[in-house]
C-alpha cells in the first residue's frame, strides 16, 4: 500500500539505500531486510523510497510484490528504478519497460544516458535515438499513469565534454512530462562549487524541475547535494548513512538535518526528525554493519567532548561547542573522561550518570587525579563509562563498592594430545559473610572465569543471571615488548535492557580480563539496584 506525503510536493527527499545504497561491498540485502528497511525509512518521513529494479532480478520482483501486500506506508511512496526502452524499439514493446509497469508502483526512475560518449559506446546508438528512447520511455509511463523522474547518469561528466547535448536530454525528458530531471555525478568526482555553478546554469536554460544525486568520491556528496540545493534543486537522492558503491552516495541523515535544522525546509512530517539517530542504527543493524561513530548528527561521538577547555566552556553554556542540541537528531551529549579531563569535564560527567558532588573540589579534584594517575597506567575511561562510574563512587564514599570480596581465583588451560584444549577456572570468594568456592569450563580461559563468577554468585545475587558478556577486546599497550607487554581489556556487558563497558589493565590478559569482569558484574548489581554490603 502506498501513501500520499503528509508534506507538499515542492521539495523530495528520495531514499535510495535499497537500490544504490545495497551496492555497497559488503551489503547482501534479503527480500527480509529490505522490507525492513523501507518501514524504518518510512517511520523517519522520507518521500520517496526507491525500492529496487523489478524485472532485473527475482529478489527486487518479490520485495515490490510484497512490500505493497505487507507494509502500509503512512509517508512515503515506493518508487520502481528501471531504464528507458532499448533502441530502435518502443516502450510500449519492451518488456524491462512492462515490468516496471507490473510492479505496482505509482513512481518510476529511469536512468537515461546525458553523457554523449556513453551513448555512442555503451549503448552503441545515435545521439538521436538517445533522445528518441528518453522522450518515448517518459511519455508511455505518464499515459500509464505513472509519475516518472529521470536520472541523468553521468551528467556533469557529460555536461563538461558536451554541455549542449547534456542538457539536450533534460529538456527532452522534461518536454515528455517528467516530472523531475536528476542530475546525477555518477563518478563523484564533483566539486561543491562547480556543481553549483552548473546546476544553475542548467536551470536557467532548461527551465525543467531538477534534482541532485551525488556519489562521494571526493567526500563531497553531502556538500555537493547542498550546493544543488543552493542553485536551485528541488529533489535530494540520498541513501542511509551513506551506503552506496565504491566510497558511497550523499548521507541521508546530514542531509536532511541540514535542510531542517540549517536552511529552515520542512522535508519531514513534524517530530521525525528526533528519530534520526534511532533509524540510522537500526539501518545499520540490519545491514549487520556497526554504526560508525563519528557520522555527524547521528553518531555516538557525534556530541562528545574529550578535552577540558570543552568541558569548562560547556559547563556554562553547551552551545559554546555544539552546533545544535543534540535532542533534536535524538542524541545526547556526552562527556569523556581520560588524562585530559579538568575539573569540569568530571562535574559534568558525574552529573550525566547520577553522581552528586556536590561542588566538592577537593573531591573533584581526587577524581581527576586518579583519573590521570590511572590513564598513566593504561586504563582507559572514555570508552569504559561504568569502570569510572565505579571509581567516581569509591570517592564520593570513600571506598569502593563491595558485594562480594575475591579470595582467589586461577584458571587452566589443558592441553590435549588430540589437539583439543580444556579451559577451566576456579574462584574463591566471599558473599554475604559465606565463603564460596565455584568451578567451571568455558571455550576460553576468560569464558571459563565469567562463568565461575556466575556459578558462585547468582545463588546470592539472581539478578546476575540476566547479565551476558557481548563484546570483548584486547589491546596489547605500547612500553614493552612481545608477551611481556601490559593488556588493557574492555568488556561490554548487558542486562536485556542496556549495555555498559568495563575496563582491566595488567601484564597479562586473564589478570586484566579479571578485573574487567569484577567491574561488570559489580556494575550489574548496583545497576540493578541491589545495595552494596555492610
Amino acid at each position: 500500500m502506498t501513501a500520499t506525503s503528509d508534506l507538499d510536493d515542492s521539495f523530495h527527499v528520495f531514499d535510495t539505500t535499497l537500490r544504490d545504497g545495497a551496492q555497497r561491498e559488503g551489503i547482501n540485502l534479503t527480500v527480509a531486510d529490505k522490507l525492513a528497511i523501507a518501514r524504518h525509512l518510512d517511520d523517519f518521513g522520507v518521500g520517496f523510497i526507491e525500492g529496487g529494479w523489478p524485472g532485473a532480478n527475482p529478489r527486487d520482483t518479490e520485495f515490490f510484490a510484497r512490500a505493497q501486500q505487507e507494509i502500509d506506508f503512512r509517508h512515503a511512496q515506493l518508487v520502481a528504478f528501471g531504464a528507458t526502452r532499448r533502441a530502435c524499439t518502443t516502450a510500449a514493446e519492451d518488456p524491462q519497460v512492462r515490468a516496471l509497469l507490473e510492479s505496482g508502483a505509482q513512481v518510476i526512475t529511469l536512468v537515461a544516458k546525458s553523457h554523449d560518449r556513453h551513448v555512442e559506446l555503451a549503448l552503441r546508438t545515435t545521439l538521436d535515438e538517445n533522445l528518441a528512447m528518453v522522450g518515448d520511455t517518459v511519455s508511455f509511463l505518464k499515459e500509464q499513469g505513472r509519475r516518472v523522474f529521470i536520472d541523468c547518469e553521468h551528467f556533469f561528466d557529460g555536461y563538461r565534454a558536451n554541455p549542449e547535448y547534456a542538457k539536450a536530454v533534460v529538456r527532452t525528458a522534461s518536454e515528455a512530462g517528467a516530472d523531475v530531471v536528476v542530475l546525477c555525478d555518477t563518478n563523484g568526482g564533483m566539486l561543491p562549487a562547480q556543481i553549483q555553478a552548473v546546476v544553475s546554469t542548467v536551470l536557467a536554460d532548461t527551465g525543467a524541475r531538477l534534482g541532485i544525486h551525488a556519489q562521494d568520491d571526493t567526500g563531497c556528496a553531502v556538500a555537493n547535494t547542498l550546493a544543488a540545493v543552493d542553485a536551485g534543486a528541488t529533489h535530494v537522492q540520498c541513501t542511509a548513512n551513506g551506503y552506496g558503491e565504491r566510497v558511497g552516495n550523499a548521507n541521508l541523515f546530514p542531509v536532511v538535518a541540514a535542510l531542517e535544522l540549517k536552511y529552515g525546509k520542512k522535508v519531514l512530517p513534524e517530530g521525525h526528525l528526533r528519530e534520526m539517530t534511532r533509524i540510522s542504527h537500526a539501518i545499520a543493524e540490519v545491514v549487520n554493519l556497526t554504526p560508525s561513530t563519528h557520522q555527524p548528527y547521528v553518531g555516538l561521538s557525534a556530541f562528545a567532548h574529550k578535552a577540558g577547555l570543552h568541558a569548562s566552556a560547556i559547563k556554562v553554556d553547551p552551545d559554546l561547542y555544539q552546533h545544535i542540541d543534540p535532542e533534536l537528531v535524538g542524541n545526547t551529549m556526552r562527556m569523556l573522561v581520560s588524562d585530559m579531563a579538568g575539573r569540569a569535564s568530571i562535574e559534568l560527567k558525574g552529573k550525566e550518570l547520577g553522581v552528586d558532588l556536590g561542588g566538592d573540589r577537593e573531591l573533584v579534584g581526587r577524581v581527576v587525579e586518579r583519573v590521570k594517575e590511572r590513564e598513566l597506567k593504561g586504563y582507559t575511561y572514555e570508552a569504559a563509562d561504568a569502570s569510572f562510574e565505579l571509581l567516581l563512587r569509591a570517592e564520593v564514599q570513600g571506598g569502593p563498592l563491595r558485594y562480594f570480596e575475591v579470595e582467589s581465583w586461577r584458571a587452566i588451560v589443558e592441553d590435549r594430545p588430540d589437539g583439543s584444549h580444556a579451559n577451566e577456572a576456579t574462584v574463591k570468594l566471599w558473599a554475604k559473610g559465606e565463603r564460596i568456592v565455584a568451578t567451571a569450563e568455558g571455550n576460553g580461559p576468560v569464558h571459563a572465569l565469567d562463568s565461575s563468577l556466575r556459578v558462585g554468585l547468582e545463588k546470592i545475587y539472581p539478578q546476575l543471571a540476566k547479565l551476558e558478556l557481548v563484546d570483548y577486546k584486547v589491546r596489547i599497550l605500547e612500553g614493552k615488548h612481545g608477551t611481556n607487554s601490559t593488556t588493557r581489556v574492555l568488556i561490554s556487558t548487558s542486562d536485556g535492557t542496556g549495555e555498559w563497558s568495563t575496563v582491566g589493565v595488567a601484564d597479562n590478559v586473564i589478570a586484566a580480563s579479571w578485573q574487567a569482569l569484577e567491574d561488570a558484574y559489580t556494575y550489574g548489581l548496583l545497576r540493578a539496584g541491589v545495595a552494596p554490603a555492610e
